[in-house]
């Protein structure tokens, strides 16, 4: 039986490899991060956003948790559907104002322990690294 050309399979054992890198936001900021201020304001509770999860985000506002899926490259960032609990609570109006913020959201960029998404509309969450 012949023997594969050792260059040939480290050509294949490189690109499967470059297939197998997570190119979203959850490959380049992996981790949990807190929601600063919203709109200017500053919070009342703490809001969440997971990226540990390979294409997934998730997190918890207020009052619920959420989750949807992130499958455009870095430095984009573009959610499917967000799916949530329907828990009521005193600040479900401030958690809902963050959702439908966060699916307006285009773009991704962090630096160190600071995560910004924003969009043309130069509308912008400011999240920092959560300590563990």
């Amino acid at each position: 039986m012949p023997r594969p050309n050792r260059a040939l399979v480290l050509i294949a054992l490189v690109l499967l490899a470059g297939c197998l890198r997570d190119e979203s936001a959850t490959g380049y900021a992996g981790g949990l991060w807190q929601l600063r201020q919203l709109s200017g304001q500053p919070l009342s509770h703490p809001i969440t956003l997971d990226l540990r999860e390979r294409g997934q985000v998730s997190g918890m506002g207020p009052c619920n948790r959420y989750r949807a899926s992130l499958d455009v490259p870095y430095p984009w960032f573009g959610l499917g559907p967000i799916q949530h609990t329907r828990a009521a609570c005193p600040e479900l109006l401030q958690e809902e104002a963050y959702l439908a913020l966060l699916e307006r959201m285009s773009f991704a960029e962090v630096s160190g322990p600071v995560l910004i998404l924003s969009n043309e509309a130069g509308e912008r969450l400011d999240f920092h690294r959560a300590q563990p």
